[in-house]
């Protein structure tokens, strides 16, 4: 039997700001323990080290992962780098929670995910919007049928910005574009709901650079359901979400990534509108990453392999779909594809 009361010790790996993030969420998190970093650069571990008190900084992902005192690691590089550095923490024995976009494409994710069956090791997408309580009730109330059968979903995520060439997401070499970036989001989002689409369709606008940096993306089920999703770095959507179905509909009216509330509207009934406070009564504040931190704790020290909340095969299942939209739209990753 584990002993769920143990102490899981945590290897970063690179030391940018969702890193920096990651790592003060892990500090609200029981039992839970950083206690090395790795980088490239050694002066980079160094400092970051440094900031946070972690004992041991190491200037290669090689040492992070020879570790023994490491029992799992966050890969929080870019999306580009994700099968290299997970590969190398798995292949070392290590568990792994690593960042979204999980892998440049569906091949990349399915080689980790049997690597890690192969070794008999924890893996995980580090999709934090499903391991957020009021987006794991507002599901639940869906398959609840509190609104009837799903017809529509609808999930836009965006931000403007005055990106040069050089920068990476206008880079196809480091998995640039608004697809991987923030399309990972809605797509998730929807197979959620509603699992993995029978039908894909995209349009985008495509920068010089042969990356997309404002997408749509139509999703359609032979049920009749479909979801219009877009992702785009050219403006500042808000993140809105609405979910309709044939007794009412659910809107989240901004961040539906990470939502501090949702409106239920049910067909001859007053809107009911659910609070993140009404669900996570812990003190700790929406934007960290703790409820995601703490569900590899907690699988951890039950000896999980993966987690119930973000499972490989939905993984699997959006990098699928990913993989056809950046069909349809024309891009591709030198190297990759």
């Amino acid at each position: 039997m584990s002993d769920v009361k143990r102490t899981i010790r945590w290897g970063i790996l690179a030391t940018g700001g969702i890193a920096a993030t990651f790592t003060e969420a892990l500090a609200t998190v029981p039992d839970a323990e950083v206690v090395a970093v790795g980088s490239r650069s050694p002066e980079g571990a160094k400092a970051f080290a440094e900031r946070y008190g972690i004992a041991r900084a190491y200037g290669s992902w090689a040492e992070l992962a020879a570790d023994d005192a490491v029992d799992v690691v966050y890969v929080a590089t870019p999306h580009s780098a994700h099968r290299a550095a997970a590969g190398l923490c798995l292949e070392a024995g290590k568990a792994v929670l690593c960042e979204k976009a999980f892998t440049l494409n569906s091949r990349e994710a399915r080689e980790l995910v049997e690597l890690a069956e192969d070794r008999g090791l924890f893996l995980m997408e580090a999709m934090w919007t499903y391991c957020n309580p009021l987006i794991r009730h507002l599901a639940a109330v869906v398959a609840d049928g509190a609104i009837g059968e799903i017809r529509t979903v609808s999930a836009a995520f965006g931000f403007g910005g005055d990106f040069p060439p050089e920068h990476r997401l206008r880079d196809p070499a480091q998995g640039g574009g608004a697809l991987l970036d923030l399309g990972v989001y809605p797509v998730s989002f929807a197979q959620l709901l509603l699992g993995e689409p029978d039908t894909v369709q995209a349009w985008a606008h495509l920068t010089p650079e042969r990356v997309d940096d404002n997408t749509g993306i139509l999703l359609g089920w032979n049920d009749g359901a479909l979801a219009t999703l877009t992702c785009t770095f050219t403006a500042d959507t808000g993140a809105p979400a609405t979910i309709t179905g044939t007794r009412g509909r659910i809107e989240i009216p901004e961040g539906f990534f990470n939502p501090d509330h949702f409106t239920l509207h049910r067909q001859g009934e007053t809107p009911h509108t659910v609070h993140f406070a009404d669900l996570a009564d812990d003190g700790v504040t929406r934007g960290t990453m703790r409820y995601e931190a703490a569900e590899v704790t907690r699988c951890l020290q039950q000896g999980l392999t993966q987690s119930p909340l973000v499972p490989l095969a939905g993984t699997l299942s959006v990098m699928r779909t990913l993989d056809t939209v950046r069909e349809r739209i024309g891009v591709r990753y030198p190297g990759v594809d």
